[in-house]
């Protein structure tokens, strides 16, 4: 570890900036391990590979000091399937451990850092062990199921002082950060309304199916981990497990999290004075999912209302675009999405504004995991481009609006005691409960 620490150090003047990684082939990859000394590079393992972790894996490995050293699922196939694609893109998998207990991973001493591509239910528990570990962690998001837990992985990170990053990945795309710019001159004038859509067409409302046996090779208990036992349905496991409250927040904590975040960043914005929702499962009334397939949630700030819209089975959202933020100013309406951004002209307005179409340059996630691992060599997290404290706020925004649709009621929020006026509200829904022996940990 000591040569691999003063390493890190030295290789931080060497990787500041963006890497020209999109374009490298699988043997420019291995071409640059082989030039780093095994005893070197950033040994990573990463916890559930099924979805996103594995994507954040890829990204990783396109780093080239960055080295997999340790995989951990609990559904053995999930785990095959990676090995195999592992050996495909010619990465030797002999000497890699595999895991189905994240807990033995954690343990092991030439483990760096992690990545954590979890259901939301298991973020909290593994982010506190691993940086408890010593590891540097990259956690997909939302970083917590609650509000609670997003406070106590804020307070994890500062108590052991590590590196965490939230795969809020368009925080590093260029073209985001140019929409801000724009907007930061004032040219739209003064903006009073800011819309946040998602309308994913694709994605269709789950059907009912029967409870089954648990699938070979799949370790459910420990895939439960926190949440309620319950017996065994496909449509609660991989991936569809995100439309049920046990395990997460459907699309409002999925997609909600990477656009209100920019629409709050816009607006120089943090807290809202009141939340409402309406919505309900519209598209398919039979659907087992808890999570609406259609919801409005209203935020109301001090000088402006933030409004989030959503729907599943429905491509057409404004402009005709499937998601985007639309800053809506007396000048003119910024529309920014992850293709690009525009700016079209208040007709009424003495100040025309006109921008063109701004399309995006640039791949967001690998970008966002160059900048995880470049502030893992140097230890300037001020350097983040999406701390665990920007996560965990965007985090519990979206919480906020799935709790005044699950209440049925207007909100408010107090700022000074960071908590809803209604202290029935902060009992029932701002922590999750935790079972089968798992506790909410303490920091």
């Amino acid at each position: 570890m000591a040569s691999r620490k003063v390493f890190l150090q030295q290789a931080a003047a060497l990787t500041t900036g963006a890497l020209i990684v999109p374009s490298l082939s699988n043997s420019v990859f291995a071409f640059f391990k082989n030039r780093v000394a095994p005893s070197d590079q950033i040994n990573i393992g990463v916890i559930g590979i099924n979805g996103m972790g594995w994507t954040d894996a890829m990204a990783a490995i396109k780093v080239p000091d960055v080295n997999i050293v340790a995989l951990c699922d609990v559904d053995q196939n999930v785990i095959n399937r990676r090995l195999a694609d592992l050996t495909k893109l010619n990465i030797a998998t002999a000497n890699i451990k595999i895991f189905k207990d994240y807990r033995a991973l954690l343990d092991m001493k030439d483990v760096d850092a992690v990545i954590i591509g979890t259901p939301d239910h298991w973020h909290c528990l593994q982010m506190v062990d691993a940086c408890k570990a010593g590891k540097d962690v990259y956690i997909e998001k939302p970083v917590g199921n609650s509000i609670t837990e997003c406070r106590i992985m804020m307070a994890a990170q500062q108590r052991y002082n590590r590196v965490v990053q939230a795969g809020q990945w368009q925080r590093s795309q260029q073209h985001f950060k140019d929409a801000l710019d724009f907007i930061a001159t004032g040219q739209l004038g003064n903006i009073r309304t800011v819309k946040v859509w998602c309308y994913l067409g694709w994605k269709r409302p789950l059907s009912i199916v029967a409870d089954s046996p648990v699938p070979d090779g799949v370790d459910y208990t420990t895939w439960l981990g926190p949440a309620l036992e319950r017996p065994f349905n496909s449509n609660r496991f991989h991936f569809s497990w995100r439309w049920f409250w046990d395990y997460a927040g459907g699309l409002m904590t999925d997609w909600g999290v990477h656009l209100l975040d920019y629409a709050l960043m816009g607006m120089n914005a943090t807290v809202p004075v009141s939340i409402s929702a309406i919505g309900g499962n519209f598209a398919d009334p039979t659907t087992p999912q808890e999570a609406p397939d259609t919801m409005s949630v209203s935020y109301q700030f001090e000088h402006f209302n933030l409004l989030w819209d959503h729907a599943i089975g429905i491509e057409n959202g404004l402009f005709r675009k499937e998601h985007g933020i639309a800053f809506i100013g007396n000048n003119g309406t910024l529309e920014l999405d992850r293709g690009g951004w525009e700016v079209f002209e208040e007709g009424r307005s003495a100040n025309k504004i006109t921008v063109a179409r701004k399309p995006s340059v640039d791949v967001g996630i690998n970008l966002h995991m160059e900048n995880f691992f470049s502030v893992v060599r140097n230890r300037k997290t001020e350097t983040l481009h999406c701390p665990i404290s920007a996560a965990a706020d965007i985090a519990t925004l979206s919480q906020m609006g799935n709790i005044a649709f699950r209440s049925g009621k207007k909100l408010y929020w107090d700022k000074e005691d960071g908590h809803f006026t209604d202290k029935s509200i902060n009992k029932k829904y701002m922590t999750a409960a935790y079972h089968n022996g798992y506790k909410l940990p303490k920091v």
